[in-house]
């Protein structure tokens, strides 16, 4: 185990957040009792967690759905390696749902057994670096970048948390058949929320009529989320975790394509070459823009 940079621990390869993570619960990860009905949501960072947080929120509580109750999402869909309320997962009651940014590699050992769900949201990376790039600077636990070329290198060499974006991406889509999987595209979701809600509805087998269905998607529209202190983190990151402006955050943007108004060409091209070596043959296909199809 390396925790050589402060910010960054690394146990079996993968860099988790030094501050956040205990050492003691990863070391019996692999252990972790799943139940059949547990949902997990896997991201790399950046890639539409909340977002996704706020969907199965909704979906699976009404009064989150109808606003009628205040428990924030962390608490509802809390991040299985970083416990930041010191909840007793065992004594959640079911369905439980979770957020996780860890490799394929480091599930439990029970989600191989296809019963428990797990939504795996990806997104397009030059996006990702940017809103990353951002975050990073924003949250003191992270390490703060001077400009994009500095953030960049740490990311292509992956001294971030979450590790290589490549190899989490490849290695989840790459052991897919071990788990019950869905993969989502937040470039979808971002064009059609709709009908992605319906996908992760279905998938999730849960009944919902037309209405509560317009519910959800109304709780997860962007600006909805950005203005509600519920769903959007600003008051754990400002007041639990440490953040180095008022000015900025959680949820920035929420937009696709950012990325052509922080990269250079040169950086541009740098990316683009690296990602063709990397995803070679890679059937995921992966929008840039949002004018694409």
């Amino acid at each position: 185990m390396d925790n050589t940079d402060v910010k960054l621990l690394k146990y079996k390869g993968y860099y988790f957040e030094g501050s956040l993570v205990d050492v003691d619960f990863l070391e019996h990860l692999d252990d972790f009792e799943i139940r059949d009905d547990d949902v997990f949501i896997i991201t790399y960072p950046k890639s539409g967690t909340i977002w996704t947080q706020q969907i199965l929120s909704s979906i699976y509580s009404e009064g989150h759905r109808n606003r009628a109750e205040t428990v924030e999402t962390i608490d509802r869909v809390p991040f299985l390696e970083y416990n930041i309320h010191k909840m007793d997962y065992l004594k959640r009651p079911s369905p439980r749902l979770f957020s996780s940014h860890i490799p394929y590699y480091l599930a439990p050992k029970d989600l191989k057994n296809k019963k428990a769900k797990i939504i795996y949201i990806y997104r397009n990376p030059k996006d990702v670096l940017t809103s990353y790039f951002h975050f990073s600077n924003f949250v003191v636990t992270l390490e703060a970048s001077d400009n994009m070329e500095q953030f960049m290198e740490r990311f292509l060499d992956g001294k971030v948390v979450g590790s290589l974006w490549f190899d989490h991406v490849r290695g989840w889509y790459e052991h897919r058949h071990d788990f019950n999987i869905l993969f989502m595209m937040y470039e979808e979701m971002n064009k059609d929320l709709r009908s992605s809600v319906l996908k992760i509805n279905r998938f999730l087998e849960k009944e919902l009529s037309e209405e509560d269905l317009d519910a959800v998607v109304n709780q997860a529209t962007f600006q909805n989320m950005k203005y509600n202190p519920q769903a959007n983190y600003d008051g754990i990151l400002k007041h639990e975790i440490g953040t180095r402006t008022n000015d900025g955050h959680f949820l920035r943007k929420g937009t696709t394509g950012d990325w052509k108004h922080h990269l250079t060409v040169d950086q541009n091209e740098r990316f683009d070459r690296i990602f063709h070596r990397k995803m070679k043959d890679f059937p995921l296909k992966f929008i840039w823009d949002t004018n694409e199809e």
